[in-house]
């Protein structure tokens, strides 16, 4: 169920204690020279619409622009900062708990959030308002993704594109593929983003020309649609599971005596 396409009357009826919500959040940023600026929110927004259709969640509407400044020198490319991402975050959730909802899922499809959402759930466990949990759609099913593609990339590569080929094909640059690929970083050994243990870059460009990483000519209908499926019954999976659980399961435990 999408929140915003009801009346506050039916939606007084549908939502009440111990009920689940499914927020989709996403980036407004680069995603090589033939994936849209809107990758990560479609993703996150397609994701978390089927998994409301087959459970009966509530799903709110999405939060667009995340945590990118590492994708900044890109055209086009926008981010909050991250103190402003959290709070922000954290008010939206602590809105859907005082409507009764006590669990949420931030559906998320942009790596730059997921450090900031883990820390908005954190305090919304620590005083009981909510348990907030990330999930990331990718690390739901890593053994998938390396078996369908043989250079994968953390960025505007093969699992995204494949994504995007799923969601929305007329939003990808078929004609730009090879270029993503032979002008951007296929392997990622290759380049100087850990020396001796350390991180040495900051951002993307540094890494590659066009913000591109693995092999997006390696996609075919087939790989995205069994990428999109595995993935939303994963999130399936997560909302029954969650949706069963006692809400004192959930609680933060007592202090040890």
């Amino acid at each position: 169920m999408y929140l915003a396409d009801h009346t506050w009357p039916e939606l007084g009826e549908a939502l009440g204690d111990e009920s689940v919500a499914l927020v989709p959040l996403g980036s407004t940023e680069q995603h090589g020279p033939h994936l849209p600026l809107a990758t990560d929110h479609l993703i996150a927004e397609a994701l978390a619409t089927a998994a409301a259709e087959e459970t009966g969640a509530v799903r709110t509407p999405t939060v667009t622009v995340g945590v990118s400044p590492h994708h900044r020198q890109f055209p086009g490319t926008m981010w909050v900062d991250p103190p402003e991402f959290r709070d922000y975050v954290e008010s939206f959730t602590r809105n859907l708990a005082y409507h009764g909802i006590d669990r949420v899922v931030f559906v998320n499809a942009h790596g730059g959030n997921v450090q900031h959402l883990r820390e908005v759930g954190r305090r919304l466990h620590e005083d009981e308002t909510a348990y907030a949990i990330e999930w990331m759609w990718d690390e739901s099913i890593p053994e998938l993704v390396d078996d369908l593609f043989e250079h994968n990339g953390p960025h505007a590569g093969p699992k995204e594109t494949a994504m995007i080929t799923h969601i929305a094909p007329e939003l990808v640059d078929a004609d730009r593929l090879e270029d993503a690929r032979d002008e951007g970083l296929v392997h990622l050994d290759e380049s100087d983003a850990v020396v001796h243990g350390a991180r040495t870059f900051y951002d993307s460009i540094d890494n590659s020309a066009n913000g591109a990483f693995g092999d997006p000519t390696d996609v075919t209908e087939e790989k995205a649609a069994r990428l999109f499926e595995a993935a939303s019954d994963q999130l399936v999976q997560l909302v029954e599971w969650l949706g069963a659980r006692d809400r004192a399961e959930l609680l933060p435990k007592d202090r040890v005596e």
